[in-house]
């Protein structure tokens, strides 16, 4: 079996990774030489691989010396394995990764001025996010994790990995879409007066009140998701997944990000935010959309009443009976509390995650498909 039909059968198969056999180190390098590659591809053309809205808030430099301290990493890990005789074929694929992006210029790809207002897809976004989610996420649920037999390679996760692929690639189509939609539907609505209160608001209460307003529209459209059964159809591919980890909250139809975030969008947009309060609440939303759906060990006491923890969005993908259609809010819990959704449980964790009946099928294009041929 040559080197690519291993690496195929890496990429097919789950479980834990055995240490000592230079898996760990094999995988860490295969995965940092992928990022690599596809780094310098977007150093070589940004205006078709990178998102401007990102790229307003990055600098290159930082960038480059990653890249460079990834190179290093990886080109190291792969050649300490080569030497030592483990996972050869593992090393090899990830040297040659790395060698491919020296090759192509590496760190050090100069990056001239280019046309703006190019289609585009995410790599940037999806390279960072996978590279800054992954090592932060992976680390703390090693070290509070609530189901520790459970790998980090667990069933289903090239599933998940597919949908935090695409999602990522498709940034620049969701934002053209929602900000297209917010300003044709809402844009009659804009109150300059009402804009004017808002932006004035310090920057700590601004930010509360747009996470509040956020998760009003979410828990709304959250509810509708489950109670209107043409809008389950869609909802069901995120509730389908049976292991919660830091990568299971990427399972979402493209249909439902553009829904939920054309509603969310438009109150944030009608009340005229300022830019450092809504780029705050991306980061928060962004947080949490991750850190709750994580395999973590972590309940924060009675604050756990007020905002939204992974004990309680676990408790929402749960199969159990006390947790059907229950626990709707993504940030602050006691709005469930409040309109009566809340779960009340005599345990701490549920039992069982995904879909009662388990009938939403594996696989990025199956679910994809499976809003429209559902016959259920």
């Amino acid at each position: 079996m040559d080197t690519l039909d291993k690496l195929n059968q890496l990429a097919e198969s789950h479980g834990p990774l055995k240490p000592g056999k230079g898996m760990v180190s094999g995988t860490i390098a295969l995965v940092l030489g992928i990022l690599c590659f596809l780094g310098v591809l977007a150093f070589h053309f940004p205006q078709y691989l990178t998102t401007p809205e990102l790229r307003k808030n990055y600098s290159v430099e930082v960038i480059r010396q990653v890249m460079y301290g990834a190179m290093v990493i990886a080109g190291g890990l792969a050649i300490f394995n080569i030497v030592l005789g483990r996972v050869r074929w593992l090393s090899l694929g990830a040297f040659t990764l790395v060698a491919l992006t020296a090759f192509l210029g590496g760190h050090k790809v100069m990056v001239n001025d280019f046309p703006d207002h190019t289609p585009y897809i995410g790599l940037d976004w999806f390279i960072l996010d996978l590279l800054g989610s992954s090592l932060i996420f992976i680390f703390i649920e090693k070290l509070f994790a609530l189901r520790k037999d459970q790998p980090v390679f667990r069933a289903e996760w090239q599933t998940d990995l597919t949908h935090f692929i695409v999602n990522h690639m498709v940034v620049g189509f969701i934002l053209l879409a929602t900000n297209l939609l917010v300003h044709k539907l809402f844009g009659w609505a804009v109150q300059d007066g009402i804009r004017g209160w808002v932006q004035n608001l310090p920057f700590v209460p601004a930010l509360l009140l747009i996470i509040l307003v956020a998760d009003l529209v979410q828990y709304w459209a959250h509810r509708a998701y489950h109670e209107v059964p043409l809008l389950w159809r869609i909802h069901a591919v995120h509730h389908s997944v049976k292991s919660m980890d830091w990568i299971a909250g990427s399972r979402q139809h493209i249909l439902e990000l553009l829904i939920t975030r054309t509603a969310v969008l438009a109150p944030i947009f009608l009340l005229g935010f300022s830019k450092e309060v809504i780029d705050a609440y991306v980061v928060v939303v962004g947080f949490q959309a991750v850190f709750n759906h994580a395999n973590v060990s972590v309940r924060l006491g009675p604050l756990r009443y007020v905002i939204v923890t992974p004990n309680f969005h676990h408790w929402h993908h749960s199969q159990d009976a006390e947790a059907i259609d229950r626990n709707y809010a993504a940030h602050f819990a006691f709005l469930d509390h409040l309109f009566g959704t809340a779960v009340q449980a005599d345990r701490k964790w549920p039992d069982q995650y995904g879909v009662v009946g388990d009938y939403v099928p594996d696989g990025f294009w199956a679910q994809f498909k499976f809003p429209f041929t559902w016959k259920g």
